[in-house]
């Protein structure tokens, strides 16, 4: 009886610390006690930083691989080093997060938004060949959800307008495009090792590139941004701890109480700052990674085939559960591999279906319910014009978004698929009799 009110506590969740396990959380806490390892490694230990820039070097068979606090900083680190003129435009599309246009705005660049593909959630071709201006310089190509863009066509484009392509892999680390891995097929590219991406260690990134002269300019920001303050560093290893110990196993009851008060006592920080929603930009980027961070990366870094695989599985299940219902199914891309960071759905009342879910302590995902995500982003400040993006604008309002991470069981899957169908079921029902 215990375990059933415990597991009713515990909310299934895909954003809150999903890919951390026993052993992550573990030396997350270990780490806590461990201050003089916070920011860069002790004498005769190798550098943790280091380390994982190698292994993303092997991944990628990349010639540079250069850490950061967040994929924001690596962002800024590229454009500093494409030496872009203050003004010019960077292409990339809606449908995205504030954290794609806002380090962008923050290096004295100009966002232009593109719409994106109902297919497969990227960026438009053809509207992006449309909003090419004199001033274009760079695009920016997101991997939405895992799915690769359709990188033949954008490539093609840039060629013939003398764009840069840099991808944003936020999503992606693992999938493929024509059998090779997205990061490797423009000028430079950044990963995202954020709290909810495809691994963990709450905040961290990196950018990656092929090129010598660029990756040499990278490196030099990445001296000049320094280390996060030790403060900052503590509130990102106290997140699995705090979340896995004692928010998620209380949530319903305590824990999501507990959360915002840790929050608000600056104890953990939050995902987005708010005035990232503003276009301004957190003391905290640009900044280098730090040790500690770079260890938790590591070690999740070392699981990246066993989570993929993982996350392949649980999409398997939900195309074949959902095959017969009113959801929408993503659609299958002969030349792309999908790594399924969430598993996307369309449905029309994909907002109402994600408020019944929650309420059931069902937390999926709500990526992205406005065309720059958070919801609450001051759209005039981070220079989106609305209905310039219409496609971008119409999927807000109807894609919702299951978890795929580790910890998503079977029986898990079966939850929340019961607790969507049948509240959609009901609707629709409801809906066919009125109209009868």
């Amino acid at each position: 009886m215990i375990s059933k009110t415990f597991q009713r506590w515990r909310p299934i969740s895909i954003s809150l610390s999903p890919n951390t396990e026993q052993d992550d959380v573990w030396l997350a806490f270990q780490l806590l006690f461990q201050p003089w390892r916070w920011r860069e490694s002790v004498p005769h230990e190798q550098s943790a930083a280091n380390i994982l820039e190698e292994e993303c070097k092997k991944y990628f068979g990349a010639r540079h691989a250069i850490s950061f606090n967040s994929a924001r900083s690596a962002l800024m680190a590229i454009l500093y080093a494409l030496g872009l003129e203050k003004g010019s435009e960077v292409l990339l599309q809606a449908f995205t997060c504030n954290a794609v246009p806002n380090p962008v705005i923050w290096s004295g660049l100009k966002p232009v938004y593109v719409d994106c593909r109902e297919d497969d959630f990227n960026i438009d071709g053809e509207d992006l060949e449309s909003k090419i201006t004199p001033s274009g310089r760079a695009v920016i190509v997101q991997h939405t959800f895992g799915l690769p863009a359709d990188l033949d066509k954008i490539r093609e484009i840039c060629r013939k307008h003398n764009l840069l392509l840099i991808e944003d892999c936020a999503h992606a680390l693992g999938a493929k495009y024509r059998g090779r891995v997205v990061g490797t097929w423009g000028k430079a590219a950044f990963l995202s090792f954020s709290r909810d991406k495809v691994i963990s260690s709450v905040y961290g990134g990196m950018a990656v590139t092929n090129d010598d002269a660029l990756a040499e300019k990278i490196k030099e920001f990445q001296e000049k941004a320094g280390y996060p303050s030790l403060f900052w560093i503590f509130q990102q290893l106290l997140h699995p701890v705090l979340m896995n110990w004692k928010i998620l196993p209380t949530y319903r009851i305590l824990g999501k109480y507990l959360l915002v008060v840790a929050q608000q006592l600056h104890l953990l920080s939050k995902a987005v700052h708010w005035k990232e929603k503003r276009g301004m930009k957190p003391a905290y980027f640009p900044r280098r990674m730090p040790n500690a961070l770079a260890l938790l990366a590591l070690k999740q870094f070392q699981k990246l085939d066993r989570l993929n695989e993982h996350r392949k599985e649980v999409a398997r299940y939900y195309t074949q559960a959902l095959q017969a219902t009113s959801f929408e199914l993503p659609k299958h891309f002969e030349e792309r591999e999908h790594i399924f960071l969430r598993f996307p759905l369309k449905h029309p009342r994909a907002h109402a279906i994600i408020k019944n879910a929650w309420s059931n302590n069902v937390l999926i995902g709500d990526w992205y319910t406005s065309p720059i995500a958070p919801a609450d982003t001051q759209m005039e400040k981070i220079g989106y014009v609305g209905g310039s993006c219409p496609t971008a604008e119409r999927l807000s309002k109807v894609v919702l978004n299951l978890p795929t991470h580790i910890n998503i069981s079977k029986k898990e899957m079966e939850q929340i698929l019961a607790t969507m169908v049948e509240f959609a079921r009901e609707k629709e029902n409801g809906k066919a009799s009125r109209a009868s």
